[in-house]
């Protein structure tokens, strides 16, 4: 539980930090920044207490800690200044309250002594038992990504709305027809997504076996995105879009980012023809932690000193 409470926070504070945030670390005198420094910054936020109503459990994220947190104290924790700026602070302490609001909702799944993410693993092992008897030591990954997009699609802000149901990160695209359709949405699901590859150690850890990891898609944010792009299999039509910010919803964004998704999906068995593996020993999973992410990172950084090579206008919560 104590990792699933850990995972769950660090992925919905790990967006895009911007060029000129960096968090120093006390204990080894090391300056993080990007993702790794946001992995830091929350590892140490969580083991403070910081998410937890608990003074004697700080090592939990519950449903009253989250809704007690404010924006100062998030900034301290980050070691956010004037001069060591975070891009969207206030969206990430406001997705965190979200959070706790959707845990204390719903107690059927997350329990209430107290209400806490973790508690996804009870609710999964009673739903498992209830199935079948050894359900719970298997578990498939559309089902965990089903429980998260049911239990906390009410955490992600409503600026896109259809049919007056907010639906988080999922966009419109006129290639696909009329957007009053739903054939004319494409659902990304970027963090919820995320979040399910990110617990898929904590489960295994603890003895269920999740399987079905190619079901899910590839991310499409971007580290993967840029890696297409600087790596030349993707060009912009108009190359003056690079040189100025983007909102999400643009259809430009959105269809970077469904190239992205769907290209992943012709590499990944390029990727394991050339290194002679199976689908079952290198999943989707695999190629885009240590393969597209980090690929695309060290160009970015060996062209442009790590930033990506479009600017999005983020709240953090969808990159």
């Amino acid at each position: 539980m104590t990792l699933i409470d850990l995972v769950v926070v660090s992925v919905l504070l790990d967006a895009g930090a911007g060029p000129s945030w960096q968090f120093n670390e006390a204990r080894t005198a090391q300056v993080h920044t990007r993702s790794e420094g946001l992995g830091v910054a929350s590892f140490h936020a969580f083991c403070s207490g910081l998410f937890s109503s608990d003074p004697t459990q700080p090592l939990q994220v519950d449903a009253l800690g989250l809704q007690r947190l404010s924006a100062i104290q998030l900034a301290q924790a980050f070691q956010v200044t004037d001069s060591n700026p975070l891009v969207g602070l206030e969206g990430r302490v406001s997705l965190l309250r979200r959070l706790g609001k959707a845990l204390a909702e719903q107690p059927d799944v997350f329990s209430l002594n107290p209400p806490r993410v973790g508690n996804l693993y009870h609710f999964m092992q009673v739903a498992g038992i209830k199935s079948a008897p050894n359900a719970i030591k298997n578990a498939a990954a559309h089902d965990l990504l089903g429980l998260l997009l049911k239990t906390l699609s009410r955490i992600w802000p409503s600026g896109s709305v259809f049919d007056g149901q907010a639906v988080g990160d999922c966009w419109p695209h006129a290639a696909l027809g009329k957007s009053a359709s739903p054939e004319g949405w494409i659902p990304f699901h970027k963090l919820s997504q995320w979040l399910t590859y990110s617990l898929l150690e904590p489960f295994e850890w603890s003895g269920v076996q999740v399987t079905g990891l190619d079901d899910l898609t590839g991310l499409p944010e971007y580290r993967n995105g840029g890696l297409l792009l600087d790596g030349g299999v993707l060009s912009l039509k108009n190359a003056e879009a690079a040189k100025y910010a983007h909102q999400p919803h643009e259809e430009f964004i959105v269809e970077w980012r469904a190239l992205t998704v769907a290209l992943l999906d012709e590499l990944a068995p390029l990727v394991r023809q050339q290194l002679g593996k199976t689908a079952g020993e290198m999943p989707l999973a695999c190629i885009l932690e240590g393969g597209t992410w980090a690929a695309g990172r060290v160009l970015a950084q060996n062209l442009r000193a790590g930033s990506p090579p479009l600017q999005i206008e983020s709240d953090g919560t969808i990159f």
